[in-house]
């Protein structure tokens, strides 16, 4: 069974910045397509980043585009969010997935929910204002 393993989470004040990691425990996951979703008290979780499976495709939700950048390093069987410009809208559980439908697809990058198949337990960011 895949696992997945968040961490990096933490406190920051507005405009800081941190690192999220999602360690994968199977070296299978290095040819999924890897996404970031993120889940504020009250309200339903939405998606925030996903990449291909080699780091050709990127894409990102309209409120973290161009704070956020998400990368892999396939070799680790990591994938990272480096949050900048941090915001107290950004306060939320942040979950890595993985989508095993279409592996080694660099034209695959999925944004629904659904289309997951593994998930982390996810990690707490909290920004202060």
């Amino acid at each position: 069974q895949v696992q997945l393993v968040e961490s990096g989470g933490g406190l920051v004040q507005a405009g800081g910045s941190l690192k999220l990691s999602c360690a994968a425990s199977e070296r299978t996951v290095s040819s999924y397509a890897m996404g970031w979703f993120r889940q504020a008290p009250g309200q339903r979780r939405e998606f925030v980043s996903v990449i291909s499976w080699r780091g050709v495709r990127t894409k990102y939700a309209n409120s973290v585009k161009g704070r956020f950048a998400i990368s892999r390093d396939n070799a680790k069987n990591t994938v990272y969010l480096q949050m900048n410009s941090l915001t107290p809208e950004d306060t939320a559980v942040y979950y890595c997935a993985a989508d095993r439908s279409n592996p080694m697809n660099d034209n695959y990058v999925p944004q629904l929910f659904s289309a997951f198949d593994y998930w982390g337990q996810g990690t707490q960011v909290t920004v202060s204002s």
